[in-house]
């Protein structure tokens, strides 16, 4: 049986979230059902990160076991011709029997969009959360330094969250503002702010939550300072709101490079 190794992008706007819900469209549930369509077969797609809905994905990393005889190539063209265009298979490859998108993973890629300007472009208001007011980058870097390292972020983490501990290692946090966007091969003009996290894994809404109070401290209602506190209180309550979904993007994930992924 084959293990074939899929990229996928999309724009998350109009679906429920990746994993399969009943009676709502959903990213893995639109990929399962093409796959049926192409093989006859009735197969699992695993991905590297369980994005909410309305999250969108650059480079989303999947799998499928399947015993067909159709090639990568193939399949990424089959699956295309079937997908709605707003999820694209980008690229397609066989991967070894161990690798598991998800904990194969060595670190794993978000970052948030915030349009600062003034007036937000209608083509940005899919792809980035709306805030005109003054934002103090400087006090946002500053609050980003405790964040960074292995803690338990329960601060940070959303409810429903399965997950059987709240230790995540965060590697670097970049706060960077933008006069230029580029999306799905779209450029855009504006006042941006994308705040970029990469860690070893996430939590439910964790990177939002993040952003969420990083805008809090940007807009001046908490003090840089107290990110410490708020990581080590292990407290939701301590921390800013969820940001929306609509700026949250997958950026990409990362392997140990040899025997997990054979092109």
């Amino acid at each position: 049986m084959k293990h074939i190794r899929l990229t996928i992008q999309y724009d998350g706007t109009g679906y429920a979230g990746w994993q399969v819900q009943p009676d709502m469209p959903t990213i893995q549930g639109l990929l399962e059902g093409a796959l049926e369509q192409v093989t006859g077969e009735n197969t699992q797609v695993i991905s590297a990160g369980r994005t909410d809905a309305g999250v969108h994905a650059i480079e989303q990393v999947a799998s499928f076991r399947s015993s067909s005889r159709l090639t990568p190539e193939v399949f990424q063209r089959a699956l295309n011709s079937l997908l709605p265009p707003d999820i694209r298979i980008m690229d397609a490859g066989y991967c070894s029997d161990g690798f598991n998108p998800r904990y194969s993973a060595r670190s794993k890629r978000y970052f948030y969009l915030i349009d600062n300007s003034a007036v937000q472009s209608p083509f940005l208001s899919r792809y980035s959360y709306h805030f005109h007011g003054a934002l103090d980058l400087g006090a946002m870097r500053v609050a980003s330094g405790p964040l960074i390292g292995r803690y338990d972020f329960r601060s940070f983490q959303g409810s429903g969250c399965g997950a059987r501990t709240t230790t995540r290692e965060i590697y670097r946090i970049e706060i960077t503002r933008l006069n230029e966007f580029e999306v799905f091969t779209v450029r855009f003009h504006g006042r941006l702010v994308r705040i970029a996290i990469e860690a070893n894994a996430f939590l439910r809404h964790m990177v939002r939550n993040i952003a969420g109070t990083l805008l809090e401290v940007g807009r001046g209602v908490i003090d840089a300072q107290a990110m410490e506190r708020i990581v080590l209180g292990r407290d939701r309550r301590l921390a800013g709101p969820t940001a929306p979904a609509c700026g949250l993007f997958l950026e990409w994930v990362a392997y140990p490079q040899g025997d997990m992924i054979d092109d």
